[in-house]
């Protein structure tokens, strides 16, 4: 009986996770295929191309909001049992409100650690080749910033012509190995200028050990410079928030490839971050289950149903606000960053555990 009954939590509780995902995926994509259209709309692309991207784009997108749906997933199941009498009926055979939530709480948990090794690699595959066929519908756009094998690249658009720049890799807030060519307006090269280094800290580029081409008499003749000043658009912190792209980057990516993205240019901070947020996630899980457990096993009336998912949804938000809040906190460097990822879920976990010990006693 008892493999009964933890074989109907669990095949219930699991099915109504994935249709409670399967509603988020589909307003989804639903939201996010009038910006892929606007973005595809004067391309001559097929049909299925904004649908195909925001397909591919949607479930990394659920993974961020993943304890709201986990939480969402668990007030439904629960109700749902509530209102059928199948509550009841699983105490009269034994089944605590706490071994519930204990069953519960842990495939949760486990879900949590199946989708950092399993989905989640997946899903940031999908959303790489999501971010690599937009960025080559994006050659019409002024400015484009891409990092690949081949090093840096920036394109920008200039008074008097355009700008291509190039660079081995990157350095914390210098670049090295650039190139730059300048380009008049109808894409004839007017000056190349090749630098060892560049400092990128601040708009007004510095480059050192320079050699700068311009045309004399239709050939390119080199002048040397121990420094040399262009004005750009860009900084180190435009330029590494455009790779700060959490949808691309998997779990495994990380705890295997480290160094290698830090050597690459990766923001060490991102690095950090990412990383701890996504090991918070599994634990996070775990409590949105103990939260709707508290919510929804508080009393047996079906009456009670409405007052408890408004006030459930309020918690969720409040929740997710003082998490961003905290991670705030933690970015402008009032708190630790560790402490900032971590301290909703210590919080959130002596709430939980208050409010466990009191549904397990009705």
């Amino acid at each position: 009986m008892n493999n009964v009954i933890f074989n109907y939590l669990l095949k219930n509780f699991l099915k109504t996770f994935i249709l409670i995902f399967s509603i988020f995926y589909c307003f989804g994509i639903i939201l996010n295929l009038f910006e892929e259209i606007e973005f595809f709309k004067n391309l001559e692309v097929s049909i299925f191309m904004p649908l195909t991207l925001t397909s591919l784009i949607i479930p990394s997108m659920l993974i961020k909001i993943l304890p709201i749906i986990i939480f969402i997933s668990s007030m439904v199941f629960m109700l749902k049992m509530r209102n059928s009498k199948d509550l009841l009926t699983l105490k009269i055979f034994g089944y605590s409100n706490f071994k519930i939530f204990i069953i519960l709480a842990f495939t949760s948990f486990i879900l949590g650690w199946l989708i950092l090794f399993i989905i989640n690699p997946i899903t940031s595959t999908m959303a790489k080749y999501y971010e690599q066929t937009k960025s080559n519908y994006s050659i019409d756009i002024d400015h484009l910033v891409t990092f690949n094998k081949n090093g840096l690249w920036i394109k920008e658009s200039l008074r008097k012509g355009e700008r291509i720049i190039s660079a081995e890799k990157p350095d914390g807030s210098n670049l090295i190995g650039v190139v730059i060519f300048h380009l008049d307006k109808n894409f004839n090269l007017i000056e190349k200028i090749v630098s060892k280094k560049a400092n990128i800290e601040n708009n007004k580029w510095i480059l050192n050990d320079v050699i700068v081409f311009k045309p004399i008499n239709g050939i390119f003749k080199g002048k040397k410079f121990n420094n040399y000043e262009i004005d750009s658009i860009y900084d180190y912190e435009k330029i590494t928030s455009l790779f700060r792209n959490f949808n691309t980057m998997s779990f495994i990516d990380i705890v295997t490839g480290y160094e290698k993205l830090l050597n690459n240019g990766y923001n060490k901070t991102f690095l950090y971050q990412s990383l701890h947020t996504m090991l918070s996630l599994p634990f996070l899980l775990f409590l949105m289950t103990g939260l709707a457990s508290i919510f929804a096993m508080n009393a047996l009336k079906k009456s009670d149903n409405f007052k408890f998912i408004i006030v459930g949804l309020i918690t969720i938000v409040l929740v997710f606000y003082l998490k961003d809040l905290s991670l705030a906190l933690g970015q402008t460097d009032r708190i630790p960053l560790v402490l900032a990822i971590w301290a909703p879920v210590i919080a959130l976990s002596l709430f939980t555990f208050i409010g466990v010990l009191q549904i397990n006693e009705k």
